[in-house]
């Protein structure tokens, strides 16, 4: 595979996924990340079930999208754990997704994004049929993936992560700056995901797309979790004045 084909570390990891162990639920207990001279997260500690749909919120700077990477085993915390079900977050990363806010595609046709995948994880090639179909893609299986509009790539993107079959799919943002009508096709494709039992976590800065989606919300303001809570108890009654500032559209530092 040419150089220019090599996607970057993390938006796919096309890994031998032979254990049948399950990575949930999730235990994070005093998770820290530190630079030279900033605390990035701090302290963190929270639980995840088997199911749903977890939405992390907060402000910019908060540690949101840095919260994935540590939970997907993209780099290491300073201090803390992480516990998927008995599993360290390099050792459970293969049963996982991730999903960027800007997705990267091999410059190759759509089909042949998803056939990338596919081969790797020794699937039928008659599964690049269904996922395209799924996500309405299938018109644009020969068309260079580069030529996708934003809502398109995104779409492939999410194939192309479905293709994997995750247990657990985190999504950063993959909505931001998406006209109305592709941000509801990729809502419907995670929340049929989540229906067939894939963990979601998502970060958005979209208030209704929270409310529509969250089944609890992890609120993070200045590298901490502010909140934990149930998505309804979140947006009826916040706890914390940061919480009620941006959801009240307050700026919030």
């Amino acid at each position: 595979m040419p150089m220019s084909d090599v996607l970057p570390f993390g938006d796919l990891r096309v890994t031998d996924r032979s254990s049948s162990h399950a990575i949930l639920p999730l235990a994070v207990r005093d998770l820290t990340l530190r630079t030279d001279d900033a605390t990035m997260l701090d302290g963190l500690t929270f639980d995840l079930g088997r199911t749903g749909c977890t939405m992390i919120m907060g402000p910019n700077g908060a540690g949101k999208s840095l919260l994935l990477k540590l939970l997907h085993g993209l780099m290491p915390p300073t201090s803390g754990y992480i516990d998927w079900a008995g599993h360290t977050a390099t050792q459970a990363t293969v049963r996982q997704a991730l999903v960027f806010q800007k997705p990267v595609l091999l410059r190759r046709s759509v089909a042949a994004n998803l056939d990338f995948v596919l081969k790797a994880r020794g699937k039928d090639m008659a599964e690049r049929a269904r996922l395209l179909d799924h996500v309405g893609l299938s018109h644009k299986a020969s068309q260079p993936a580069r030529l996708l509009s934003g809502g398109e790539a995104q779409r492939l993107a999410l194939a192309r992560a479905l293709a994997t079959e995750p247990e657990v799919l985190f999504l950063d943002e993959p909505t931001a700056s998406l006209d109305p009508a592709s941000v509801l096709a990729i809502e419907g494709i995670v929340a049929q995901a989540q229906a067939r039992g894939v963990r979601i976590v998502f970060v958005t800065h979209d208030i209704g797309q929270a409310r529509r989606m969250a089944d609890d919300v992890i609120f993070l303001h200045r590298g901490r979790v502010v909140e934990h809570t149930p998505a309804a108890m979140f947006f009826l009654t916040p706890q914390s004045d940061a919480a009620r500032d941006y959801l009240n559209g307050r700026i919030v530092v």
